[in-house]
């Protein structure tokens, strides 16, 4: 039995896999090749060479995309009082104000995105790490979703506008969501290098030689394209 479909193959077909694309053109060949019946995500996967391990090579940041994700962001506010309102009003999907919910994310719950909190309710929120740690869930100051009450109505609005938080894995891969098949390649183009520029300034000053050592595009379930490093690292927004 193949192990990929015959749509999967054709579109495979398509791409030289022992060539670095540009990005324009990478791009292109992704939203040509996207197999699915949905509209597929792209994603942008990178290499870099850095060494995670160490907390002073760590690359963590956000990105607010021009054109957003193409994505309905469902966004957890963990506040009590002012910031429960604040947050209600400023269109969250959920309010984490009070031990009910708490224990239904103790119990697994996770239909949401993104979670912000206010500084007082970290204590509470440090006790579900379990459950929101390994997904990426967790809120932090560095990633800008641990804010004062006054700021949350700003940060949902941000995040629902396409701001995208990145994090470098335990391989030193990052994987970003910039958009889906259906947007223009201009639009697909102008997001990525949005993020190239972020993951750039966000390089360590300890990290030694290439920073950026792979770069690759892909749809949901579709195949990688490959990218030239050195191209996708002078990309402007028009």
């Amino acid at each position: 039995m193949p192990k990929h479909g015959k749509k999967y193959r054709q579109a495979l077909a398509k791409i030289d896999r022992n060539r670095n694309y540009a990005p324009e053109e990478a791009l292109e060949l992704a939203k040509e090749t996207s197999t699915t019946n949905f509209d597929a995500t792209v994603e942008v996967h990178l290499r870099l060479g850095i060494d995670p391990r160490h907390a002073d090579q760590q690359v963590r940041d956000v990105v607010s995309l021009p054109h957003g994700t193409g994505k309905n962001v469902r966004v957890l506010v963990f506040a009590q009082g002012e910031g429960a309102t604040l947050a209600r009003e400023a269109g969250a999907d959920y309010v984490a104000d009070d031990d009910e919910m708490l224990k239904k994310i103790q119990g697994g719950w996770t239909d949401f995105d993104v979670t912000i909190a206010t500084p007082d309710m970290m204590g509470k929120v440090g006790r579900l790490g379990r459950i929101l740690g390994p997904r990426g869930l967790m809120p932090n100051p560095k990633a800008g979703t641990v804010v004062p009450a006054q700021d949350i109505p700003r940060v949902i609005k941000e995040v629902k506008a396409g701001r995208v938080e990145f994090r470098v894995d335990k391989t030193a891969n990052l994987h970003v969501p910039i958009g889906k098949v259906s947007f223009t390649k201009e639009q697909l183009y102008e997001n990525m290098a949005a993020l190239m520029q972020s993951i750039k300034k966000a390089r360590p000053a300890s990290s030694k030689g290439a920073y950026i050592r792979k770069i690759v595009v892909t749809t949901t379930m579709g195949p990688g394209i490959k990218v030239d490093p050195a191209r996708a690292q002078t990309m402007e927004i028009a």
